[in-house]
């Protein structure tokens, strides 16, 4: 199953995405996390050091291997959009446990003047090979929205999870999102609402945005804002709301789960 996690930056985008993917791990499942953010935290939510990690769009020497140019090689029109990507996750991906791997890969969106082509080419073509191919959980930690992935890589998605605050600007941001995902094609899309801590409140908020997905609660969690205060791994707030209300999220996505492509670890 490949799920992407979306939301407006601030919202517990990236923690919703290491607890969801270090949860599915614990439950047997073989997960492969990936850090699609131009900003990118998650080696540091699953408590990985993020100064060994570099991400493969920053990695000059294997795009210019892979695609025959990179960033700042002058090199025109004349790179490589397929290059061979099937190896990446083995080589480059980082041992989080025994069923969970991360691949932090950087930005997809080509700023400007297109500096970045040749490592944009090879970050859309891995992730173009590990949704369409791969068969366990995939989870991606995504820019904001949907944009940058395009048609060709957002049709792979089987769930998209957005994250919000409980303010209207955030869950105006969701229905967006949510518009687009529907656009694209994703099959499911759910409402996550983070950092929530009057639960009458909320229900009366979520009136005003009809809901046409799955939705859940994340309580306002005091470890968590501890832990992330630290700079430590999400699961150090193991044993506060966010963990327990992320384990009841991770229950709904393996119920929707295509079993044939995601079987238990053995």
């Amino acid at each position: 199953m490949k799920v992407v996690v979306t939301g407006k930056g601030g919202t517990g985008k990236t923690s919703t995405a290491a607890a969801l993917s270090l949860q599915l791990a614990e439950m047997g499942y073989k997960v492969l996390a990936i850090d699609a953010d131009s900003f990118p935290n998650l080696a540091r939510s699953l408590g990985l050091s993020d100064e060994n990690v570099t991400p493969l769009t920053h990695n000059l020497e294997l795009v210019r291997e892979r695609t025959g140019a990179a960033p700042g090689d002058g090199w025109g029109l004349f790179f490589s959009l397929t290059p061979k990507v099937d190896d990446l996750a083995e080589k480059y991906g980082v041992k989080v446990s025994d069923n969970l791997s991360l691949v932090v890969l950087g930005g997809i969106e080509q700023p400007g003047e297109g500096c970045m082509c040749p490592a944009v080419a090879l970050a859309k073509a891995f992730l173009r090979h590990v949704l369409a191919n791969r068969g366990e959980f995939v989870v991606v930690d995504s820019e904001a929205g949907l944009e940058a992935f395009g048609r060709g890589l957002v049709e792979y998605f089987d769930l998209n999870i957005c994250v919000a605050e409980p303010t209207v600007k955030a869950l105006e941001a969701c229905a967006k999102i949510f518009e687009m995902s529907e656009k694209l094609g994703v099959r499911e899309s759910i409402l996550v609402v983070n950092k929530v801590r009057d639960l009458a409140g909320l229900g009366r908020l979520l009136e005003r945005f009809p809901a046409q997905q799955s939705f859940f609660s994340i309580r306002f969690d005091s470890l968590l804002e501890k832990v992330e205060r630290e700079g430590l791994g999400i699961r150090e707030a193991s044993g506060g709301f966010f963990w327990s209300d992320v384990k009841v999220l991770a229950r709904h996505v393996v119920s929707q789960a295509r079993w044939e492509k995601c079987a238990k670890a053995r």
